[in-house]
């Protein structure tokens, strides 16, 4: 002898707009925090009292010109 399940249509319904809801308010809730709390990713700033100098990247790194060994 089998089961039957019944899930009524108004229980579907109701799934679906919560899980809509959730969804929305969610990603409100994510993107009211994003612009509050924004995440930064670089180079920490030095402490406040040290002397900035300006220091400048080192030339890339080249193989050496053999058009003289021909």
């Amino acid at each position: 002898m089998g089961m039957v399940v019944v899930i009524s249509l108004p229980l579907i319904l109701f799934c679906i707009l919560l899980g809509a809801g959730c969804y929305f308010l969610g990603r409100h809730k994510g993107r009211q925090d994003f612009r509050n709390n924004p995440q930064i990713y670089g180079v920490p700033a030095p402490p406040p009292g040290v002397g900035v100098t300006a220091s400048f990247p080192s030339p890339p790194h080249t193989k050496p010109d053999n058009s003289a060994n021909v």
